[in-house]
């Protein structure tokens, strides 16, 4: 796979809000380019702009100007069900709350994304099998949500985010809701299989520390993003 495929581009992003009369600008002249395989970090204070440029590159939210492309495609111009498919098939994503189905087992919210495109449900089960195996709950994959530690939860997102083989993974402070010891392990965990998947990994986190150990780190700063760490 070609590390210097670029996945995902934002240029020119500018995102405003209207209140009445009132424009409040969250981002401005944004750019943003995203190669295979790398990790970056995005931080930023409270009420930076940091979820909503998540949501607009994730195609949850359009930007009032600019483009997002994803795999080379006009992603945040397409129709809301073309931007859900491709997001199906190239983005994956960990939240700071699961956001598992708590009717279904760790097992089946793993299979979910590839049931929800029909993928042969055999076949789906296997490779869920093999996830949840390789981020360590081979003994708990048939146990529910609130039958699972908060670590483990992270662990079935992470396993559920990776089974489409997504070019991209987009987590939001997906360590922000666990203890030290619980945090470390599942950051590490996404570090190991970024580099065994070759996913490009993006986080958005308040965790300073955890940001420093990705190739880049950036700042949110008055709408636009400054490169604070670069890859060597």
């Amino acid at each position: 796979m070609n590390n210097n495929q670029m996945v995902l581009t934002a240029t020119d992003i500018k995102k405003t809000y209207k209140d009445g009369v009132i424009d409040t600008s969250v981002l401005s002249d944004l750019q943003l380019q995203v190669t295979r395989g790398e990790k970056l970090a995005i931080i930023g204070t409270s009420g930076s702009g940091k979820s909503t440029l998540l949501h607009i590159l994730a195609g949850l939210d359009t930007p009032s100007a600019g483009q997002v492309s994803l795999m080379n495609q006009p992603f945040s111009e397409l129709s809301g069900s073309k931007r859900g498919l491709m997001r199906n098939q190239h983005m994956g994503f960990v939240y700071q709350f699961h956001h598992l189905m708590p009717e279904l087992t760790a097992l089946e919210n793993v299979m979910m994304p590839l049931r929800i495109r029909r993928d042969n449900a055999k076949q789906a089960q296997q490779k869920a099998t093999q996830l949840l195996v390789r981020v360590g709950l081979e003994s708990r994959m048939h146990h529910k949500p609130s039958e699972l530690s908060g670590g483990e939860r992270q662990r079935v997102s992470i396993a559920r985010a990776l089974i489409t083989e997504p070019a991209i993974i987009l987590a939001d402070e997906p360590t922000g809701n666990l203890d030290h010891d619980s945090a470390e392990q599942v950051f590490q965990l996404m570090l190991e299989l970024n580099k065994e998947f070759n996913t490009a990994l993006l986080v958005v986190t308040h965790d300073l520390v955890l940001a420093q150990r990705m190739d880049r780190l950036l700042t949110l700063l008055d709408g636009k993003l400054l490169e604070t760490k670069q890859a060597c």
